[in-house]
């Protein structure tokens, strides 16, 4: 029972996709939503490491946090598919990463408000790049089906901070901390590798 944590840890920390996005045209069915954000790595990060903050914040921050980065990075795919523009998108995702996994590891603990305003800033370009990649497909099935993925990383990264519960209440979380500063580093190398 005892290694169940830390082999479902290792399998999340040790899985590399074999492609980030689908080919263009194989957009727009609901399964293909749910895959794309599973595909990429820095998805993966990102959205497990706002549930890893979301925790480590406690309270309201549970759920508000990780309601607003769906929110508005609906909000960022709708930008994509109206054909309005936003700069240097995967630059920012790659600095999501970054910047998520070291408030993680810094355990920061903001306000709930200004924790949803920075994620929510990160999420409008994670949804702009699904949006940008997605053509002509059916938008509303895809859209549903990469939100619903993403609130379940959203979950996951939630649900290795409550199997760390102790950690956290004992004030430490040097567990949460460390996979803070491993995402960010994995972050670091994707930018820069």
């Amino acid at each position: 029972m005892e290694k169940t944590p830390a082999l479902a840890i290792l399998a999340t920390l040790a899985a590399t996709p074999a492609a980030a996005h689908l080919p263009p045209g194989e957009y727009g069915s609901f399964l293909a939503g749910v895959t794309h954000p599973l595909f990429g790595l820095d998805h993966v990060l990102a959205m497990i490491a706002v549930g890893l903050w979301a925790a480590q914040i406690g309270g309201r921050a549970l759920w508000q946090v990780p309601t607003a980065f769906v929110l508005a990075m609906l909000a960022g795919f709708a930008l994509a598919l109206i054909g309005l523009p936003l700069p240097m998108v995967e630059p920012a995702i790659l600095a999501s990463i970054i910047v998520l996994g070291l408030v993680v590891a810094m355990a920061l603990r903001p306000a709930a408000p200004w924790a949803m305003a920075l994620v929510a800033g990160f999420a409008l370009f994670h949804g702009h790049a699904h949006g940008g990649e997605l053509g002509s497909a059916q938008a509303l099935t895809f859209g549903t089906g990469f939100a619903i993925a993403t609130a379940g990383l959203h979950a996951m990264g939630l649900l290795i901070a409550l199997i760390f519960a102790r950690a956290l209440q004992a004030g430490s979380g040097l567990v949460l901390r460390i996979m803070g500063g491993a995402t960010a580093l994995a972050g670091a190398a994707i930018a820069f590798g």
